[in-house]
């Protein structure tokens, strides 16, 4: 009898051992699911302001949509007139009043006309055209190189649209044509002095020091500048860095007069990425002024 109790109990203890063996296997497989399940598509543009389908979360929806990229982007026919990526915004063409114009003596860079990616985000920012004016709606026939509104109602709760699309006057979010009490575009970064022959210099004249010494890197066929604001990889250009935009002769958005060669500049996007879901859509946390002081030596 002590035998065959003894088989008895080595025979339960063994089915209690792969009982929790298969136990241990299930959680393993669990964790790997879930390590491989995509992650959330609301920690990007679908969950932020900018998301203005008819599925978006914001005070500011259109019906005539579900399609989030539409009002910004196209695959085809799109705007090349602006450097953004398949513009399907026609740009505004209005003249603006920029920072320059208050002739303060502390703004040693020489500015360009506004252009470059930022005057792709005026061409809804300056409250000139309705947010659903389009140059290539969706679906078949749906191509106006003019630019045309795509059909459909707004809805305008919480005040931040009104009814025809177009952002409200008195918003912050609505710079209008004058850009005088806004941080500067199209200007050299760090009064100038960059360039593709002198990428990095510090020489006399060359580059304030008042500001952080912008890195630099030749990505494709051009070169490229960026402050480093020690968020992720601190050798190559980040999202969570202060992106700098080359302007001049061949390169996109043009320069100021008398250009020799393409120069990093500072944009509506070298602060603000729109595709971010953090506040105010800032590259990082301004916690601390910490987007002001990632380029101000103060």
């Amino acid at each position: 009898m002590d035998a065959i109790t003894g088989k008895a109990a080595n025979s339960a203890n063994s089915m209690r051992a792969l009982r929790a063996t298969r136990r241990a296997l299930l959680f393993v497989l669990v964790l790997v699911c879930v390590s491989f399940s995509p992650a959330p598509a609301f920690a990007q543009i679908l969950g932020t302001k900018h998301n203005l389908s008819s599925t978006g979360t914001g005070s500011n929806r259109f019906s005539g949509s579900d399609e989030v990229c539409v009002f910004c982007h196209t695959p085809h026919g799109s705007d090349v007139s602006a450097a953004a990526p398949l513009w399907n915004r026609r740009i505004s063409g209005v003249t603006y009043n920029t920072y320059d114009s208050l002739g303060t003596s502390t703004l040693d860079g020489k500015t360009a006309p506004v252009g470059s990616v930022s005057i792709a985000c005026l061409s809804c920012h300056d409250g000139t055209q309705a947010m659903n004016v389009v140059i290539n709606a969706p679906g078949s026939g749906g191509y106006n190189p003019a630019g045309a509104a795509m059909a459909g109602t707004w809805n305008s709760g919480g005040g931040a649209t009104q009814t025809n699309g177009i952002l409200n006057a008195g918003i912050i979010a609505n710079l209008g044509t004058d850009l005088t009490n806004d941080h500067p575009v199209g200007i050299q970064y760090a009064g100038g002095g960059y360039s593709n022959s002198s990428p990095t210099a510090r020489a006399a004249n060359a580059g304030d020091p008042d500001f952080v010494a912008p890195k630099s890197a030749v990505i494709g066929s051009g070169r490229v500048w960026w402050v480093d604001t020690s968020v992720g990889t601190a050798s190559s250009r980040q999202r969570t860095d202060m992106v700098l935009y080359t302007r001049g002769p061949g390169a996109g958005g043009g320069g100021y007069a008398g250009q020799t060669e393409p120069e990093p500049f500072v944009e509506c996007a070298s602060c603000h990425d729109p595709h971010s879901s953090n506040p105010t859509f800032l590259r990082i946390s301004n916690t601390g002024s910490a987007v002001c002081l990632a380029c101000h030596v103060k």
